[in-house]
C-alpha cells in the first residue's frame, strides 16, 4: 500500500478543486492551451478514436472563431471543458485554469515530497478522511456516511476505526449520496470488511502503459468483518467515480442492495496534466473493467435495486434492514422490539 503513495497521492492532490483568481488571456494563450489539451488527449486518452473526434470538433470551433471573444481564463476553461464533454460524454475530462504559472516538470510523475504528503494528510484529516458520520441506528443497524474515498495510504487508520465501531451491527448502511469518488485502494480496504474470502472487485486498464491492475479485497483486516451481514448502499445522481465503483462492485457481487438514484456515470480514471503555462487538464487515461460484467458504468451510472428519491433513501434502507434483521432473529423479545420498530417506520409512509 505504501508503494501506491506516489501515484495515488499525486492524483488526489491534483484532483482537489482549487478556487483560482481569474486572468485575462489573448488568442495566443487560448491556442497554446487548446494545442496542449489536444496533444495530451492524443497521447493518453483511454479511447484514441474518441480523442481524434474531440480534436476535430475543437479545431472546427477554433476555425469558426468561437473562442475569440473569451478573455476570461476561467470562462475559457469552462467552455472548453463543456465542448470536450459534448463529444466524449466523459464527466471526468475537464480543463482547469491556474492563476500562478504551472511548472514545466511533470508533477503527476514525480513522487510527492514528505512535506507535501504531510500537508495533504493534515488537510484530509480536517475532513476526517471522508468519514462524515458513523452511527448505530435503531434495530442495531450500522450507518456510515462516507463523503469521499480518500487515499488509503493516509486514511486507513480512520477507516479501520470506523469499521470497528460498526463491527457489531446486525446490518450496515453505507451512504455515498454525497461521495464524489477517490482512491480505489480505499474502496478495496472498506470492501474487505464485507467479505470473508479474498474477492476480485475490479480491474483498471490504463492506455499509456497498456497495462491492467487488478483490485481484490485484502486477506487480513484489523478487527472483525461484517461478512454475511445485510448491506445497503445509498446513492444519488451525485455519487461518482470511485463511489460508483464501490456501488457497482457490490451490486455485481450481489453483496449489497442499492437504494436511491442512478449514479453520475464516471468510470474513467486518469490524472492531471500540464497543457500550457496556466492550464491543466484531467485526462482520463484508463477504464474500469468489472470481472463479472466485463464492462463498467461509464455514461450510464449504476442503477439502484430500489429506486427512490435520494431524500428518502436512508429511511427506506433502514426499514429494509430492520425487516431483514427480524427474519434472522430467534429471540422472541428482540423480534417483538423489531416488529414495533417496523410499524413505526411504516407509519412514516415507507413501504418498500
Amino acid at each position: 500500500m505504501i508503494r501506491a503513495i506516489p501515484f495515488l497521492l499525486a492524483a488526489a492532490l491534483a484532483a482537489q478543486p482549487v478556487a483560482e483568481k481569474d486572468r485575462t488571456i489573448d488568442g495566443a494563450e487560448r491556442r497554446a492551451a487548446v494545442d496542449g489539451v489536444l496533444k495530451a488527449l492524443e497521447e493518453n486518452y483511454v479511447f484514441p478514436e474518441k480523442a481524434k473526434q474531440m480534436e476535430a470538433a475543437i479545431r472546427e470551433r477554433m476555425g469558426r472563431g468561437e473562442y475569440d471573444s473569451l478573455a476570461s481564463a476561467a470562462e475559457f476553461a469552462s467552455r472548453l471543458t463543456e465542448h470536450l464533454q459534448q463529444v466524449s460524454k466523459d464527466k471526468h475530462l475537464r480543463v482547469r485554469h491556474s492563476y500562478d504559472p504551472i511548472p514545466e516538470r511533470s508533477e503527476a510523475r514525480r513522487p510527492p515530497t514528505k512535506e507535501e504528503v504531510e500537508e495533504a494528510r493534515q488537510r484530509m484529516a480536517r475532513d476526517n478522511f471522508g468519514f462524515e458520520r458513523v452511527e448505530r441506528l435503531a434495530g442495531n443497524v450500522g450507518y456510515l456516511d462516507l463523503r469521499g474515498f480518500f487515499p488509503a495510504a493516509l486514511g486507513a487508520e480512520t477507516a479501520v476505526a470506523a469499521m470497528n465501531l460498526l463491527a457489531n451491527s446486525d446490518a450496515l448502511i453505507v451512504d455515498v449520496r454525497k461521495n464524489g469518488g477517490g482512491d480505489p485502494a480505499m474502496v478495496a480496504l472498506l470492501s474487505s470488511y464485507l467479505f470473508e474470502d479474498v474477492t476480485h472487485l475490479n480491474d483498471l486498464y490504463f492506455r499509456p502503459a497498456d497495462s491492467t491492475r487488478q483490485w481484490w479485497t485484502l486477506p487480513f483486516v484489523p478487527g472483525k468483518r461484517l461478512a454475511g451481514k445485510p448491506v445497503y448502499v445509498l446513492t444519488s445522481n451525485r455519487t461518482f467515480s470511485a463511489a460508483e465503483e464501490f456501488t457497482y462492485n457490490l451490486k455485481n457481487l450481489k453483496r449489497a442492495t442499492i437504494v436511491g438514484e442512478t449514479t453520475g456515470g464516471g468510470a474513467h480514471p486518469g490524472g492531471m496534466a500540464r497543457v500550457s503555462a496556466h492550464f491543466r487538464a484531467f485526462i482520463p487515461s484508463g477504464r474500469a473493467i468489472n470481472p463479472i460484467s466485463k464492462t463498467n458504468w461509464e455514461g450510464t451510472g449504476v442503477a439502484p435495486d430500489v429506486a427512490v428519491n435520494q431524500e428518502v433513501a436512508l429511511k427506506t434502507a433502514h426499514l429494509m434492514a430492520v425487516r431483514k434483521v427480524k427474519e434472522g432473529e430467534k429471540d422472541a423479545r428482540l423480534v417483538a422490539q423489531l416488529e414495533g420498530l417496523i410499524r413505526t417506520l411504516e407509519e412514516q409512509g415507507l413501504r418498500p
